[in-house]
C-alpha cells in the first residue's frame, strides 16, 4: 500500500529543510532564494517550510543557526541618533557577542573562514539584514562601500578578539572597546565623501 499525506518524522523534515535553505541562500543570496525555492530543494509543500519557520527571514536566522535575531538590535542603535554611532555599533557588537546566547558566533565565525557556504551566507546576513539596514537609515552615499568598510572592522575585530585571542583586545571591556575601535567606524557611517576611485 503506497503511503499518501505529510511525510513522517518531522526533525528529519526540518533538518532538510534547513540544509536546502543554507545551499539556497549560499548560491542564490538572500534576495534571489524563495520559501518556494527552498521547498523544492527539501521536497516538501512550501506551506510546511512556513509552518516550521514562518517568514523567509525567520527560515534564514535558523539557517544560520543563530541563537537570537540580531537585526532586532539595529532600531535602537539608530534611533539614539548619528552622535556617537560608531561607538553604539561597536559597544552592542560586542556585548552581543560577549552575551552567553553570542557565544555560538565564535563557533560561526570559525566555519565562516573554513566554508565558503558558511562564509556566502554570512556576507549576505551582515550586508542585507544588520549593515544594509542600518546604512540605508543613514541616507548618505554609497551604502554598500560603507557597508563593506564597517563589516572588515567588524569581522577583523571579532577574529582577532575571540579567535586569535589578541591582548589587550581580547580582555577589554566592551565599553573601552567602542572607544577605541568607535570613531573608525563612525567615519565609515557618517563621512560625507568615501569616493575613491
Amino acid at each position: 500500500m503506497t503511503r499518501t499525506g505529510r511525510r513522517p518524522g518531522p526533525s528529519t523534515t526540518r533538518g532538510r529543510i534547513l540544509a536546502a535553505a543554507r545551499s539556497r541562500f549560499a548560491r542564490e543570496g538572500y534576495e534571489g532564494a524563495t520559501i518556494r525555492a527552498v521547498a523544492r530543494s527539501a521536497r516538501v509543500d512550501p506551506k510546511l517550510v512556513q509552518h516550521f519557520f514562518g517568514s523567509k527571514h525567520d527560515l534564514f536566522i535558523a539557517a544560520m543557526e543563530l541563537p537570537f535575531d540580531p537585526t532586532a538590535l539595529v532600531g535602537p542603535i539608530v534611533a539614539a541618533g548619528p552622535d556617537g554611532l560608531g561607538e553604539r555599533v561597536v559597544g552592542t557588537f560586542v556585548a552581543m557577542w560577549d552575551s552567553p546566547e553570542g557565544r555560538p558566533l565564535v563557533g560561526l565565525l570559525r566555519s565562516v573562514v573554513s566554508s565558503e557556504e558558511a562564509s556566502a551566507m554570512m556576507r549576505e546576513f551582515f550586508a542585507h539584514d544588520i549593515l544594509g539596514t542600518l546604512v540605508a537609515s543613514l541616507r548618505l552615499p554609497r551604502p554598500e562601500r560603507r557597508a563593506s568598510l564597517v563589516a572588515s572592522q567588524l569581522f577583523g575585530l571579532a577574529l582577532v578578539r575571540y579567535v586569535v585571542r589578541l591582548e589587550p583586545l581580547a580582555s577589554a571591556s566592551p565599553g573601552d572597546v567602542a572607544r577605541w575601535v568607535g570613531p573608525n567606524v563612525d567615519r565609515y557611517l557618517t563621512a560625507r565623501d568615501l569616493s575613491g576611485r
